[in-house]
């Protein structure tokens, strides 16, 4: 603890917001870690569902499923469900809104790590010129012999400048991790809703087929 206050007051100022930024990063990446598990989203109940719908009778127990199974993927796939009568190209519009809803949901976070990942070395570099500043300050008034307080002002600049690259490397890392494990769930999310609208499609021609030789 002492250490680290140490650290704080060498860096000055600056090393508020960087180690602000840092909690941030970790509870973002604790949190995206928890809410990015495929498992999660993708649950297998939920698409077994899609795999399993043979007929529209089918439906009703597929809807109670999902009820059943709360997530971003069940959401869409209910919608669809229970508006299945609706002509295709109103139930692919309504299903894509939806969709875009959910993956709100899904890159939550990430746009916040993207910016910890630029500004960092930023707050770094500008800790570090603070630094210099103080450097250039005593020099000019106390002359080269104050090593005590020109080794302070050195220190603020590299201690800023190591902690600013040490947060903004690994968000940038994370953002792109996550970014890409989004961007496969995304695709995952969009290949089954395809293979529903196609199904529920069939059941809607199916039907007006039947009405029409009714009639």
């Amino acid at each position: 603890m002492q250490e680290a206050w140490l650290l704080l007051k060498q860096g000055g100022i600056v090393m508020i917001p960087l180690i602000l930024s840092s909690i941030l990063v970790v509870a973002i990446i604790i949190e995206r870690s928890f809410v990015l598990r495929k498992k999660k989203i993708l649950i297998p109940e939920i698409v077994n569902v899609i795999e399993t719908i043979k007929k529209p009778e089918d439906v009703h127990l597929a809807i109670s499923i999902c009820q059943k199974k709360k997530g971003a993927f069940s959401s869409i796939v209910q919608l669809g469900l229970e508006n299945k009568s609706l002509p295709k190209f109103e139930l692919k519009e309504l299903i894509t809104d939806q969709g875009r809803q959910e993956v709100r949901t899904l890159e939550k976070g990430l746009v916040i790590l993207e910016t910890v990942a630029g500004i960092a070395p930023l707050l770094g570099l500008l800790g570090t010129v603070i630094g210099m500043i103080k450097v250039f300050d005593v020099i000019s008034q106390q002359g080269l012999g104050q090593t005590q307080a020109l080794s302070g002002g050195i220190s603020q600049a590299l201690i800023t400048t190591v902690i600013g690259l040490s947060i903004g490397i690994p968000s940038l890392v994370v953002y792109n991790y996550f970014t890409d494990k989004a961007e496969n769930l995304i695709m995952d999310i969009e290949k089954f809703t395809t293979q529903l609208l196609r199904k529920l499609s069939t059941f809607h021609a199916a039907s007006n087929a039947e009405s029409s030789s009714g009639v």
